[in-house]
């Protein structure tokens, strides 16, 4: 049986339990062994659709951790250098990543539904988006998108990526681009102002309301040779995405608090919209194998040499 499905059971009854009191944490930590290191570093970026990671504080320690620390990085950067020990990471961009030979470790799903595309009058399609200039902060999740529907992604679509969704968000406001896949806070700001229509949301469109959009990843030393911090890492984060379905409010006010964003509204719209409870019935491995599919008909994975499965790397220590 592979990994992930023992894990998967293990930590969706020892997080719902724990959730509900059912678990005497002091108990539940004995019976695991020691802590191998009381240090972990998490990516700190500009979503708050990576709500979980970023109020897991708490939780971390009462999990043994006293050092907690946040890195500004893109989603999954720094993973494989180990200047990040765990992050939030896009699925199709792990797909990618696990392709590539990359020093990562997919261990759990956290949550779907986070991003949306965002069109002008002229879309009402992905489809629509023929001949036209389509934002991103990283193309990839967008390429396995319009490649789904049967478009070249490099000769189809003109590609305009920024290292921010500021300048992605004011460019499809002017005018300047037809399309722009937003994150939250943006697709939240755009929909106040009025701007734009939603093409798809993946919280409700399929096929990509069917998958994950976002795991937790883990250096693959890291994991390798601390099982018990992992451990502990996972759980806290699986439990911190159960509490922004419980108490959103307190959440978003932790948010702003600690800087991860300046809105509460959004941050608020944000963690209502988003089901966070929905990790235990979806299969990341399933999320994996489908993005690496999307990403070899859109030419990113291009490689034909045999590589371990992602089915072999989830969950793997």
């Amino acid at each position: 049986m592979p990994i992930i499905h023992t894990r998967r059971r293990f930590f969706t009854t020892l997080a719902s339990m724990g959730a509900a009191g059912l678990i005497p944490v002091p108990r539940a930590l004995a019976t695991e062994g020691s802590l191998e290191t009381t240090t972990v570093r998490l990516s700190k970026f500009p979503a708050i659709c990576f709500a979980p990671q970023y109020v897991a504080d708490e939780l971390l320690r009462s999990e043994g951790f006293a050092d907690i620390g946040y890195v500004e990085q893109p989603p999954g950067a720094g993973i494989a250098t180990g200047e990040v020990d765990f992050s939030l990471f896009f699925a199709p961009q792990l797909a990618a990543a696990v392709d590539a030979g990359q020093a990562v470790t997919a261990l759990a799903g956290v949550h779907l539904g986070c991003f949306e595309l965002v069109g002008s009058e002229a879309i009402h399609s992905i489809t629509d988006l023929r001949g036209k200039s389509v934002g991103s902060l990283d193309p990839v999740l967008a390429k396995a998108m319009v490649a789904y529907v049967g478009l070249d992604p490099v000769k189809d679509v003109r590609w305009v990526v920024e290292p921010s969704d500021a300048p992605l968000k004011e460019l499809f406001a002017e005018g300047k681009i037809d399309a722009y896949l937003a994150l939250p806070p943006a697709a939240q700001e755009l929909r106040r102002r009025q701007i734009g229509h939603v093409v798809v949301n993946s919280v409700v469109d399929r096929p990509w309301s069917e998958y994950f959009c976002c795991l937790l990843a883990g250096n693959r030393e890291f994991v390798r040779e601390r099982p018990v911090a992992t451990k502990r890492v996972l759980r806290a984060v699986l439990k911190a995405s159960d509490l922004c379905v419980a108490e959103p409010a307190r959440v978003a006010r932790q948010l702003v608090d600690r800087s991860f964003t300046d809105r509460y509204d959004y941050a608020l719209q944000t963690l209502n919209e988003i089901p966070y409870d929905k990790w235990r019935e979806y299969d990341p491995e399933d999320t994996v194998r489908f993005y690496a599919l999307r990403l070899h008909e859109a030419g990113v994975i291009k490689s034909s040499r045999r590589r371990s499965s992602p089915r072999t790397r989830i969950g793997a220590s």
